[in-house]
């Protein structure tokens, strides 16, 4: 979730998540400070690399401090935030675009790079969709089940706006929010209304035949597979009522946030084979008196927002 003025008070906005994964799988708040590499050798056996969850790419000069909360096999994280006050969370999806065969990048490895790399939301952005072009992303996404596997979308703020990213295997579309609020589950959403896309996208949808070319190309109908979720009562439908029920009304605030991320009745707080393993809220604000708050165990139900040192 993320949220703006006139839904959240003024000059604050709200990002809250909870993480979905299979049942006891753990993870950790962990933090990462600034780095600096040199980078300015042109011989390339020299050229500093970061070795990822399953690929290592070539190191950017300065890296940003971080606070993640990160699945503990993985290199990647499944959300967090960085010291210029850019939040990222992501989301599995299940597209038309088949599956590449090797072990690439995987979502929660580009939440940390944009993290790590992006001094605002468009930045990350940036960051995200020239990786992911770039080296594709692919791979296990479970520790013990190498069948798991799936594309992303991913919710990238900081104070003055967010981007909503949805991908199917290299191609992507990106919708900009600043005010009112926006959520994401585990499905595409974009339909017709994204700001920025892929290079070739259209040219893709049609040689695929996804797409006749005639309509707009509205992304989450041509890509979803299993069609689009847009029942009332589904997570995502529940999401989206949540935050109707602040719209205009400077109300959603992180004491809000914390019971939506607690609702059992929409599914967000889930519980069984796949449960809310940990949970995050971020508070931005115009004095720059950014807050995050982080369970670091399952169960948002169950344990306490634990509020984080400054990054």
């Amino acid at each position: 979730f993320v949220a703006y003025p006139p839904t959240t008070p003024e000059g604050v906005v709200i990002f809250g998540k909870n993480s979905d994964r299979p049942a006891g799988e753990g993870q950790s708040i962990r933090r990462y400070p600034s780095e600096t590499f040199a980078t300015d050798d042109s011989s390339n056996d020299k050229q500093p690399m970061v070795q990822c969850t399953y690929i290592s790419i070539p190191q950017v000069p300065k890296t940003h401090a971080v606070l993640l909360s990160q699945i503990d096999w993985m290199w990647g994280a499944e959300m967090g935030a960085n010291e210029h006050g850019v939040v990222i969370g992501n989301e599995a999806v299940w597209t038309r675009v088949a599956e590449e065969r090797e072990s690439l990048l995987l979502g929660m490895d580009l939440v940390r790079l944009g993290l790590e790399r992006g001094t605002s939301a468009l930045q990350a952005l940036q960051v995200i969709t020239e990786l992911l072009q770039e080296h594709g992303q692919g791979g296990a996404c479970a520790e013990n089940d190498p069948s798991f596997t799936y594309h992303n979308s991913f919710l990238i703020a900081d104070l003055n706006e967010a981007w909503i990213l949805e991908t199917a295997g290299r191609h992507w579309v990106a919708e900009k929010v600043t005010k009112g609020g926006r959520n994401i589950s585990n499905g595409l959403t974009i339909r017709t209304n994204f700001d920025k896309s892929s290079e070739g996208l259209k040219e893709f949808a049609k040689k695929n035949k996804i797409w006749n070319g005639k309509e707009p190309l509205d992304f989450a109908l041509c890509f979803s597979e299993g069609g689009i979720d847009d029942l009332q009562d589904s997570r995502q439908g529940c999401g989206e009522a949540f935050l109707k029920r602040h719209e205009s009304k400077n109300s959603l605030d992180r004491n809000e946030m914390v019971k939506i991320l607690r609702d059992h009745e929409s599914g967000i707080c889930m519980h069984g084979g796949f449960e809310t393993t940990s949970s995050m809220i971020s508070e931005l604000r115009m004095d720059g008196k950014n807050r995050h708050w982080m369970t670091g165990k399952p169960y948002p139900c169950k344990n306490e927002f634990l509020l984080q040192d400054e990054i």
